[in-house]
């Protein structure tokens, strides 16, 4: 497999690979290479350092550069519709953190005060609040969750 880093007329960069070069020749001449962005098939390659293994017993020192491709609107905007959805709940309801089944149960049996809560359940608690007939729904998990 060879990969190129390939930019459109537009100026859209982005990457494809290819099972070798003639293929990649082949499916240019012929239209079949396209901009993920735009749909352009007047592609080039861009200029490239060539991918040298490093030796296996060795670590990297410096990090990898990392390189995503451009992102479908469609999922743009559903990313901001989540993170809109997460902002109004953390807005508006009461954050209990790891004891979010406990007091779920005690708002459910009129023990506490009815008010929108969010924090963190399991798998296994969340499983048996619905058994119980309480409705609980997952926050969305954003990319920056994980940073």
């Amino acid at each position: 497999m060879i990969r190129y880093d390939l930019i459109c007329d537009k100026g859209h960069e982005f990457d494809g690979w290819f099972r070798d070069s003639a293929t990649y020749d082949r499916q240019e001449r012929r239209g079949f290479v396209s901009c993920s962005v735009c749909g352009s098939s007047k592609i080039e390659k861009q200029l490239m350092a060539p991918g040298i293994p490093a030796k296996s017993n060795r670590k990297d020192e410096v990090p990898q550069k990392m390189v995503a491709g451009p992102v479908d609107p469609r999922v743009a905007m559903m990313m901001k519709m989540m993170r809109e959805m997460r902002q109004q709940v953390e807005e508006n309801a009461d954050y209990v953190g790891d004891k979010f089944a406990e007091e779920a149960r005690k708002i459910h049996f009129a023990e506490a005060e009815a008010r929108g809560i969010y924090g963190e359940a399991t798998a296994d608690e969340a499983t048996a609040l619905i058994e119980e007939g309480i409705e609980v729904f997952p926050l969305p998990r954003l990319p920056e969750d994980g940073n």
